[in-house]
């Protein structure tokens, strides 16, 4: 991405005026800018430029692309801008505006042809020409047959087949599709399964409405990467850099507050363990220690799983493989790390504990490595199949499993081997 680019979208975000200072850069770069921000500052971006720029900015786009934009609009605005279209590019917006903006539907776009097997190389040729001609663009060739689709009909095809001998069916490839009301993490497993440039959107009885593009999936792909983030980070997805302290303060603190609920379990175990800590104090300067490693490697076991889920590789009835696999990686990484702290803390406490400080680190950081492995299989398998969403919903109760469980286990071992 273009340096000067980056910085001018990280200008837009942090401006207080996000309209003005997107419409302060040349004309010829406000599709790419806008399109390259966050949906939240898109959002704000829109809100905050006048009618007239709006008008101004919209002449320069693609019908799907108007119908983005007019997404991030109040409906008077809408209406008004809508009014500025010509017939044409109103039709095709109205209709995109009919969809669910989060659906097939909501990110195709209708830069495509259709034409009936039985044609001849010349009759397709000519049709791509008009549509050439009237949008300046070379459309998706689309074959049909009895109005079902057959596939797509690469562009090359019309100067590379013979038109005396060819027909288009020898150089139909096949195409993927999906509904025109499938979300769009559905539209994004098509993709990520067939790596095809193009995806066709069909309508409840198979005809075509639309095309949706690599380049348009790349776009998905990047928020779905975003969304995973907040996600993961207990923040909301609606939340903007824009938003003010109120704003931030309401959408945080209620997966806050069940954070320090799962601490004082934490600190409730450790509290059992007083007598231990008190005689052999170093204990406690290893306790961030076991419990730090075992939500790293339940978030990484956790990572996986979700990704296994959200592409349809694993479920909780096919799961006892993953679970297992990830409970033996635990234990592996846990000796390799275990053995590395057991050493660090065998050179340090040697005079007053000999080795035993040290294995009953070794054997711990083992023990909560296999409980982050075993948990952070599990939960995200156990809430996908009671229909929550595990990328959201995991995180706390495996950082729960390996703090509670992880300190009982060291601080137990530590009561019954050192004192």
């Amino acid at each position: 991405m273009d340096s000067q680019t980056e910085a001018d979208r990280e200008t837009i975000a942090m401006s207080p005026r996000p309209g003005a200072r997107f419409t302060s850069l040349p004309e010829r770069e406000w599709r790419d800018a806008f399109f390259g921000l966050t949906v939240d500052v898109r959002a704000a971006v829109a809100a905050d430029m006048s009618r007239a720029e709006l008008e101004s900015f919209l002449d320069r786009l693609d019908p799907d692309e108007v119908t983005d934009v007019l997404g991030y609009v109040d409906e008077p605005t809408r209406e008004t801008l809508l009014e500025t279209l010509n017939a044409a590019r109103r039709e095709k917006v109205d209709f995109l505006l009919s969809f669910d903006p989060e659906s097939a539907a909501g990110v195709m776009n209708l830069d495509y042809v259709t034409v009936d097997a039985g044609r001849s190389f010349e009759a397709v040729t000519e049709r791509v020409r008009r549509f050439e001609e009237r949008t300046g663009r070379m459309p998706t060739i689309f074959v049909t047959e009895d109005d079902a689709l057959l596939g797509e009909l690469p562009g090359a095809a019309l100067s590379t087949a013979d038109p005396e001998t060819d027909v288009l069916t020898d150089y139909v490839r096949e195409t993927p599709s999906v509904r025109y009301d499938r979300a769009d993490e559905d539209v994004l497993a098509v993709f990520r399964q067939n790596s095809e440039r193009t995806v066709a959107v069909l309508d409840e009885d198979d005809g075509i409405l639309g095309v949706i593009y690599g380049s348009d999936l790349l776009q998905l792909i990047d928020e779905a990467a975003g969304e995973t983030l907040y996600e993961f980070t207990g923040v909301a997805e609606a939340e903007s850099v824009l938003d003010g302290p109120l704003v931030k303060i309401r959408r945080r603190y209620k997966w806050l507050i069940l954070n320090l609920a799962t601490a004082f379990m934490a600190a409730a175990v450790v509290g059992l363990f007083e007598a231990t800590i008190t005689a052999v104090a170093i204990l406690a300067a290893y306790m961030p220690v076991v419990a730090g490693m075992g939500g790293n490697a339940g978030t990484q076991s956790m990572a996986v799983t979700v990704r296994g889920i959200s592409l349809g590789q694993v479920s909780l009835s096919t799961g006892k493989r993953v679970i297992a696999n990830e409970v033996v990686a635990g234990a592996a990484n846990g000796i390799i790390t275990g053995a590395l702290v057991a050493v660090v803390a065998t050179a340090f406490s040697y005079g007053e504990f000999g080795v035993l400080l040290g294995a009953v680190i070794g054997v711990s950081m083992v023990a909560n490595l296999v409980i982050a492995g075993f948990f952070g299989a599990l939960m995200p398998l156990v809430l996908d199949r009671f229909g929550l969403d595990p990328a959201t919903s995991a995180t706390i109760f495996i950082t729960t499993a390996t703090d509670v469980l992880g300190f009982f286990v060291f601080l137990g071992l530590a009561g019954a081997v050192l004192l």
